[in-house]
């Protein structure tokens, strides 16, 4: 008889294949589903869960129990029969480095193999546009970070860089994003591999933030879902049938005029223009907007009405926008966050929420559930850690494919 839990963890977890010579992707597979119930699962479980012969599950179960990413823990009971040993992901096993590179601040963690942020540290993004020296001093804080946590290098699987948009993933560029003025053509993930001498990936920080919801986030039981991060800039992420969109150049979630329009310079320039906030707000640079958006923020709390009625109308493009998306991708999940986006959730979420319940364009033959982020302003930079992660031990479906 199937279990009730194998039953309903199928929705979420991928199918293996027992054909030969596919033993990488069943693996991955196997952690993966071990690694989706945190409760454990026994090796029966996990054959009903992804399809693989229980001989297969058994010779995989007993290599990452070699490697030291999973291990046996309690018993389950089976009713008359012999109790099934469970069983669960070493989080301590591997970790990963996440970086996201804002124009407002610089953040850095480091994950276990839960996606559990063990050691975090943040920095004003510096001015003037040197990138050598703002790389140089990267590459010292991420040093400092896995020092100071006191985990093992040797355990860490390598680096994750989100960045805001436009970038060059094939040369791992940082092709001049707005608001970060020096930065056109910078080669960040060579260089921050040569100064740590780690494995670096690169990515869009909206991409980063969908990868974090999926891997242990908000979004980690939908397959179809969008993602919608809002810090100095805006943009959404894309998740279909469980695999991230990134486009050809992989600089997809670009949302055109919405995304200028939902920036938090646009948002504090509004309110200056209908003299909500003084000319003394008028941002000099990302930190400066955020600072001036954070007492917009706080007059809106307090009951000033312009002030809240700048932010609702925000809501009002934003509800548009992500209900139109939710329609093209048949999405059951809408999720929000950044670091601007913690600061007025409870506003726009009254605002957006309705709007896409009541939505003519929302698929109706579903459910669609739209939430904040459950892992807080750092999402982009779980994220950008997120990518080495799932990079490294997920199920990669091109992986199957013959050479």
């Amino acid at each position: 008889m199937t279990s009730k839990r194998a039953s309903a963890g199928k929705a979420s977890i991928r199918r293996g294949t027992n054909l030969p010579r596919m033993g990488d992707f069943n693996e991955s597979v196997v952690l993966d589903a071990i690694r989706r119930d945190r409760a454990g699962l026994s090796r029966v479980e996990l054959a009903e869960a992804t399809g693989l012969s229980a001989q297969t599950v058994s010779n995989i179960t007993r290599r990452l129990i070699d490697q030291g990413v999973a291990h046996e823990t309690g018993k389950q009971s089976s009713g008359s029969g012999k109790p099934r040993t469970l069983l669960q992901v070493a989080p301590g096993a591997r970790y990963a480095i996440g970086v996201h590179l804002d124009p407002a601040v610089i953040t850095y963690v480091l994950l276990d193999l839960l996606g559990t942020v063990v050691a975090q540290r943040s920095e004003p993004t510096p001015r003037g546009g040197d990138t050598d020296t703002v790389m140089a001093g990267m590459a010292a804080s991420v040093s400092g970070l896995v020092g100071d946590s006191g985990v093992d290098r040797d355990r860490v699987l390598g680096l994750g860089i989100a960045a805001p948009g436009p970038i060059d993933v094939t040369r791992g560029l940082v092709v001049d994003p707005p608001e970060l003025p020096g930065w056109g053509s910078v080669p960040l993930r060579d260089r921050l591999s040569e100064e740590t001498g780690y494995a670096v990936l690169l990515d869009k920080d909206v991409i980063a933030a969908a990868v974090a919801e999926r891997w242990s986030g908000a979004a980690t039981e939908s397959r179809n879902f969008l993602f919608f991060y809002l810090g100095t800039g805006s943009g959404m992420g894309l998740v279909v049938d469980d695999t991230v969109l990134r486009g050809s150049s992989g600089n997809v979630g670009e949302v055109g005029g919405l995304g200028a329009a939902c920036s938090t310079r646009a948002l504090v320039e509004e309110a200056i223009e209908l003299a909500v906030l003084g000319h003394e707000f008028t941002p000099t640079d990302p930190q400066d907007a955020q600072r001036s958006l954070q007492h917009l923020a706080s007059l809106a709390a307090g009951g000033e009405p312009r002030a809240g009625s700048i932010i609702d109308r925000w809501g009002v493009r934003i509800g548009r926008g992500v209900s139109a998306a939710a329609t093209l991708l048949d999405s059951d999940t809408i999720v929000f966050g950044g670091p601007i986006w913690t600061l007025l959730a409870d506003r726009l979420l009254a605002v957006i929420e309705p709007m896409v319940a009541q939505s003519p364009f929302v698929k109706q033959s579903h459910p669609t559930t739209v939430t904040s982020t459950a892992i807080g302003e750092n999402v982009a930079a779980v994220g950008a850690a997120s990518l080495v992660l799932d990079r490294s031990l997920s199920a990669q479906p091109k992986s199957l494919l013959l050479g």
